[in-house]
């Protein structure tokens, strides 16, 4: 939902910069800019309340007073770029001969009746634009009493809580997995093996990390004094995560426990006092923040009587939190080998051992390449596919076409989206615009780490502050962060470990895909014909499909991507009858072998030009 609040974020800082001397805006202007841009960041911090909130979690009326917020920022935003490029003057020195100093006068004095111009439509542009924030406000304030979350809507189950109930049978190439972990828990010589190990399980979203530590827990648990399993979750309450430990520890000593009322510091007395002279094995699962951490541990007394703890998380950066001594462990989570892909695969869809039919064979060696050895994919296609309204090789063809372009449908579907988007919440707000920036590039594309950060840039996502460096460093940040994270997979390793490249999952990629069409971030055409748009006003628009000729018609279109690989010759009309919009932030090609011509039948100020093998600007 960042989406929301990703056009306030850039716009904010430009109606900043309108503020410097250099534009020349009269007193009366300048007072409405400082009033609208104190209007904007009070709504600015509602939307980021609004961003935390899932989707399906947003009451109805907030959802609309947020889309009708994002679309006014936006036409706002295009208002204030338009008058910021035009106005620049481009002639930083005043030429050496006679016959071009006359020339340089002539322009000049050109495009001071130019900018005359530029700076009433400005000020009416403001005047607009504060009417219209006037009005979101009194919604606001009008729908101020009302929850964020749709109290209609019954309570949702969550989705992970099937991986702690997993039937051993079920279990499919976890096996190797559990043993490995076991050794590392037992392994060490004497003095080791007795202090306190910490093992930090980590992976991607849906690898299983959950139902390997479930596992390693039955098979081991019994050998300890106690032991017990929490699950944390994104937002969690520090005293019923101690609470649960207890009862599990002891469930007869503590069977009132949630009706105490004791403190974080009296409940975690109470557990180090439990668990002194005690080897304890105790599972936190799902972890995602580092201070949340930094409570939990305080319960744990760090014996030497061979205690063991296992965290999983999804974040690189937690897992190392958690293992800062030398005697801890970092696991990182492997994907399922091709061979036991497929056993999970068939085992779902063909419950009784008949095989794959040879006619699906293919396909389904297509589909499985796409979820990537990732368990919860396997499972929820294949629990799709199982369907019997789902038999012919075309209809299987037709799901793995649907994967990765946010058009996948199915209860199964909606709750691996669900167990996916977790991570997409938990992102800060800056990353979350940039990650559904992704969703422009096609299905395995290698995206180059420096044109993804100039991209960022261009499109304002990557904000500069004192100590951040420049911009790129900043956007560079942000990469590693969503690396980290395991929302992306990098790739092309250098010699110093930095990914020069990455890749997003297509699980991922559905999700983002299915995300970007809800806000109408980005607008896809594949090369199937499928488009992924909300129907409303075109911001960004992704053309990944090879075609001859394109013609068609756009009045709000801010970023072109073109995919590579291809020829394009597109020949794109800006109507200017909604909007005067004469300008594009930016204009990107996603390989070098794309070659294309372009013809823009209206003036352009591009503020980003990515690689073009031809363009041509008609005015």
């Amino acid at each position: 939902m960042e989406v929301t609040a990703g056009p306030l974020g850039a716009l904010l800082p430009k109606l900043t910069k309108l503020l410097q001397d250099e534009y020349n805006l009269e007193k009366h202007v300048r007072e409405g800019i400082k009033s609208l841009e104190i209007e904007l960041k009070m709504m600015n911090a509602a939307l980021h309340k609004v961003a935390e909130v899932p989707l399906d979690q947003l009451d109805d009326q907030v959802k609309i007073w947020a889309s009708n917020v994002r679309e006014i920022s936006y036409d706002m935003e295009d208002a204030v770029d338009a008058f910021m490029v035009r106005v620049e003057d481009d002639s930083h020195s005043r030429p050496n001969t006679f016959k071009k100093r006359v020339n340089w006068s002539i322009k000049m004095i050109s495009k001071l009746f130019k900018k005359a111009k530029e700076l009433h439509q400005i000020a009416d542009a403001i005047k607009e634009a504060q009417a219209l924030a006037q009005q979101m406000a009194g919604l606001r304030e009008r729908y101020s009493g009302l929850e964020l979350q749709n109290s209609g809507v019954a309570a949702t189950i969550d989705p992970r809580l099937t991986a702690l109930y997993i039937d051993a049978t079920d279990l499919v190439g976890i096996d190797h997995a559990r043993e490995e972990l076991i050794k590392i828990l037992t392994e060490g010589e004497d003095s080791s093996k007795q202090q306190l190990k910490i093992i930090s399980i980590v992976g991607f979203g849906g690898l299983g990390k959950t139902t390997l530590a479930r596992a390693v827990h039955e098979k081991i648990g019994a050998q300890f004094d106690c032991a017990a399993f929490v699950s944390v979750s994104r937002n969690p309450d520090i005293r019923m995560i101690f609470k649960k430990i207890l009862h599990q520890l002891e469930k007869e000593k503590y069977t009132n426990i949630n009706e105490s009322s004791w403190d974080e510091t009296q409940l975690i007395d109470e557990l180090r006092e439990f668990l002194q002279d005690k080897r304890y094995f105790i599972i936190i699962d799902d972890l995602w923040d580092v201070r949340v951490w930094d409570y939990i541990k305080c319960a744990f007394p760090k014996d030497n009587l061979g205690s063991r703890l296992i965290m999983t998380t999804r974040n690189v950066n937690v897992s190392k939190a958690c293992c800062s001594a030398n005697n801890d462990i970092i696991y990182k989570m492997k994907p399922l080998s091709d061979d036991d892909s497929k056993k999970l695969f068939y085992k779902r869809i063909f419950p009784h051992g008949n095989g794959c039919p040879c006619e699906l064979e293919e396909v389904s060696n297509e589909i499985l390449k796409k979820c990537g050895g990732v368990p919860l994919a396997i499972i929820t296609i294949a629990s799709l596919l199982a369907n019997k309204e789902i038999q012919t090789k075309d209809q299987w063809y037709t799901l793995h076409n649907s994967i990765g372009r946010g058009l996948t449908e199915g209860r199964n579907v909606e709750d691996m989206q669900k167990i996916l988007s977790f991570s997409y919440y938990d992102l800060p707000s800056h990353l979350k615009s940039c990650l559904l920036c992704l969703s422009v590039f096609p299905e395995d594309y290698e995206i180059s780490r420096d044109r993804l950060i100039w991209r960022w840039i261009a499109e304002g996502f990557v904000q500069q502050t004192q100590k951040d460096g420049s911009l790129f460093e900043q956007g560079e940040n942000y990469f590693n962060e969503l690396i980290n994270r395991n929302m992306i997979q990098p790739i092309d390793i250098d010699a110093e470990g930095k990914a020069k490249a990455c890749r997003v999952h297509d699980m991922v990629l559905d999700l983002i895909c299915h995300l970007s069409s809800e806000h109408n971030f980005i607008t896809v055409f594949d090369d199937i014909g499928n488009i992924t748009s909300s129907g409303k006003k075109i911001r960004r628009l992704s053309l990944q499909y090879s075609m001859t000729e394109c013609n068609t018609t756009w009045c709000t279109m801010t970023t072109l991507q073109l995919a590579g690989g291809i020829f394009l010759e597109i020949d794109i009309t800006i109507d200017n009858s909604q909007y005067d919009r004469n300008w594009m932030d930016a204009l990107h090609s996603s390989g070098d072998d794309v070659e294309t011509k372009l013809t823009i039948s209206t003036y352009f100020d591009m503020l980003f030009v990515g690689s073009i093998y031809f363009v041509s600007v008609l005015n």
